[in-house]
């Protein structure tokens, strides 16, 4: 046993349980903290320019490579009212984040002292765990807890809220001795997959919707072995996109009312079985489930229980951890291959990669508009950036434009905060990423608003050199939410334009997104024709490279671009043309398309 301050404590285990770098803003009531990570020397530590944005950098970290944990540090008071937003977006997508806040002297709590608030009530709807802790002994015991919690069953966010005084008292503590809780995962028993292989086996058309629960369980090549093995189309969610590659031949498109492809639609339309593993039935997935589920059985595979039948009623329902189930059902089909019993998919699985190649489901990008149409700028971004691209976006248009056009080859490749989407999340998210891989091709996409949230984030990529690119598709306009008002015949507060006296190279813009990038330390360029994006990129990776900021590649357009988008999967809006041509065409599928 050693006399520490409980502080340090925290600390030492925190270094036991694999942490390397926190993300935060120092303030009187946590400095004590500080003050022990200074001593130490063995957790990295990003200074944030807002405290959400560190949660946000956090939840970046975390989402970018399995097993790791971001953490946010913040002051007492409003930190931890700022950094409730991350621990809402990480709770929705099921996303493990430590948030540490300082408090005010346990004497002094409930007295209305400075920056004194019950952060643990206030957390205590988005987190797994919110916790107070008044006993200077029970720090090393709440972080040992707080590990365990964020790491078992459906991973979420912890939040350990200290008081001054508990920071700085003396206990006795012995690292040494001190290991990392069991981590307790549910699996699934051999009858289960066996009875939900035959439920399968019994339908003509299957098809495996891909959550973000097999990214989280990095189970993404078991799930591609399990469907090659059955043959089976697999149909990625939003927040599971790049489980499967999508140039896979059993790759059948994303299905939803905005971000998904006309082939996924149609290839979910004409399916009469569906083996969901780790996804949780989101609505804008969905639609209605009068008509997501009408003439089809599922099975639903997931890590939390209260998940099955949440939304509907499952033939089957499997308590498992992605990983775990996805092991069983390759060893079974494997077995079951071996024996003759699994069936032939294979005219199946072909229809479905028809609809991937036939004009009918593809939507036009090949535009000439200037000013520009986003999905020509996303084409561009296919054509320029190849397969390892690692794409962060959150909302809006931009996103779910992103969403119908981008191509994501790999799990971790598309970073987003899917249920909570929160403005501003993008760029702290970016550097979050950044950090967690210092070697990944990382691109950000996002509006003008968005990027406008949190902008000054971009000055922590120039201090702490984290390059990355930034892609803001500037419409100015709250493009999402001009479309919505249709609905209510208006366009009414959702107008960034104005006439920018210092800047008139953007009027009828407003705001100067180059100047505003250079002020805080970044380089930016501003493209405003189609021939213009390739150069662009090239320019922005050199800068990069020479001068480790980042690039932001500000894509002016059209004002005005309705983007498809409906109330029910099988009535999806189409407000631009559909595709004419091989120009058209994604390049992997354009190149299929040659013979």
């Amino acid at each position: 046993m050693a006399k520490m301050k409980a502080a340090m404590a925290a600390v030492l285990v925190m270094e036991k349980e694999g942490v390397t770098q926190a993300f935060g803003v120092p303030g009187a009531a946590i400095n004590p903290f500080y003050a022990q990570m200074k001593e130490r020397q063995t957790i990295g530590h990003v200074l944030a320019r807002h405290v959400e944005a560190a949660s946000h950098m956090a939840e970046g970290y975390t989402r970018a490579k399995a097993g790791n944990i971001g953490v946010c540090i913040g002051t007492s008071g409003p930190a931890g009212t700022d950094m409730i937003t991350g621990l809402y977006s990480a709770s929705a997508d099921s996303i493990p984040i430590l948030c540490i806040t300082g408090q005010a002297p346990r004497a002094r709590l409930h007295k209305e002292d400075f920056q004194a608030v019950d952060i643990a009530a206030i957390a205590k709807p988005v987190t797994k765990w919110a916790t107070t802790v008044l006993e200077p002994a029970l720090v090393p015991r709440a972080f040992q807890q707080a590990f365990h919690l964020m790491r078992s069953g459906r991973p979420g966010p912890v939040l350990i809220d200290l008081p001054f005084d508990v920071q700085m008292a003396e206990i006795e503590f012995d690292i040494d001795t001190y290991e990392p809780l069991p981590v307790y995962k549910p699996a699934a028993t051999r009858k289960q997959v066996e009875k939900a292989l035959a439920m399968l086996l019994a339908s003509d058309k299957p098809l495996i919707v891909a959550g973000g629960g097999v990214i989280n369980a990095d189970a993404s090549d078991l799930l591609v072995q399990f469907a090659e093995l059955v043959n089976v189309p697999v149909i990625p969610t939003l927040m599971g996109w790049g489980a499967i590659p999508d140039d896979h031949p059993l790759q059948a498109g994303m299905v939803g009312l905005q971000t998904s492809q006309r082939y996924g639609n149609a290839n979910f339309l004409a399916s009469d079985f569906v083996l969901g593993i780790g996804n949780r039935w989101a609505n804008r997935h969905t639609g209605s489930t009068e008509v997501y589920c009408k003439g089809r059985k599922f099975v639903h595979v997931d890590i939390e229980p209260t998940q099955l039948g949440r939304i509907f009623t499952p033939e089957l329902g499997i308590v498992s951890d992605a990983k775990a189930a996805l092991e069983l059902f390759v060893q079974v089909a494997g077995e079951w291959k071996r024996s003759g019993k699994l069936r032939d998919y294979a005219a199946w699985a072909a229809e479905c990669q028809g609809r991937k190649k036939d004009i009918q489901y593809l939507r036009k990008t090949n535009y000439d508009n200037v000013p520009m149409k986003p999905q020509r700028v996303y084409q561009c971004m296919n054509n320029a950036f190849g397969k390892d691209v690692c794409y962060v976006s959150v909302i809006g248009l931009s996103q779910i434009a992103g969403g119908q056009f981008l191509h994501v080859y790999k799990p971790r490749h598309w970073i987003n905060a899917g249920q909570a989407g929160p403005l501003g999340w993008t760029l702290p998210a970016a550097l979050g990423v950044r950090v967690a891989d210092p070697q990944r091709k990382i691109v950000a996409l996002s509006g003008d608003y968005d990027f406008q949230f949190l902008v000054e984030e971009l000055a922590v990529g120039a201090q702490f050199k984290l390059p990355y690119i930034h892609i803001v598709v500037n419409n100015s306009y709250l493009g999402l939410i001009r479309q919505s008002q249709r609905g209510f015949s208006m366009d009414y507060c959702v107008q960034l334009s104005f006439d920018n006296i210092n800047s008139p190279e953007v009027q009828g813009y407003g705001i100067d997104i180059v100047k505003v990038t250079e002020g805080l330390g970044c380089k930016a360029i501003r493209v405003h024709r189609q021939e213009e994006i390739a150069p662009a990129i090239k320019q922005a990776e050199a800068w990069m490279a020479e001068h480790q900021v980042p690039v932001v590649i500000e894509m002016v357009l059209e004002r005005v671009t309705n983007i498809s988008m409906g109330t029910e999967i099988d009535n999806v809006v189409e407000f631009e043309e559909m595709a004419a041509g091989k120009g058209d065409v994604p390049s992997s599928i354009a190149a299929a398309m040659l013979d």
